[in-house]
């Protein structure tokens, strides 16, 4: 059985950010390419949610999460997420490099790659 999928705003607001910054860069093409790498990935963790890194983060706003690699060429990008008994629910997308117990308690930027 496969998980429902919900976005959290802060996950699609880095969605956004990193795409429009492949838009800017790179062009439509390697936009499109990220948009489907993590489609796919996200499809993946709702077929199976136990396919991702439990992570031990101190602060208690990122207890519980998990991560995962979008499919390559695009897998230094992590998504963040939690998921129960009906849902996945995608918190972050994230540049994995990242001082990550600091940047995911801070809102998405513009400061993408």
């Amino acid at each position: 059985m496969s998980l429902g999928l919900q976005k959290a705003d802060a996950f699609l607001e880095d969605f956004t950010l990193q795409a429009l910054w492949y838009v800017r860069e790179a062009g439509d093409e390697v936009a499109r390419r990220f948009q489907k790498a993590v489609d796919s990935s996200l499809r993946s963790l709702c077929e199976q949610p136990g396919l991702g890194r439990v992570r031990r983060f101190n602060h208690p706003k990122l207890q519980g999460l998990r991560s995962f690699a979008v499919e390559p060429p695009f897998q230094r990008f992590l998504i963040f997420y939690r998921e129960d008994a009906v849902s996945l629910q995608a918190v972050r997308l994230m540049d994995g490099a990242r001082d990550l117990p600091r940047r995911l308690v801070e809102p998405p930027r513009s400061g993408t790659e």
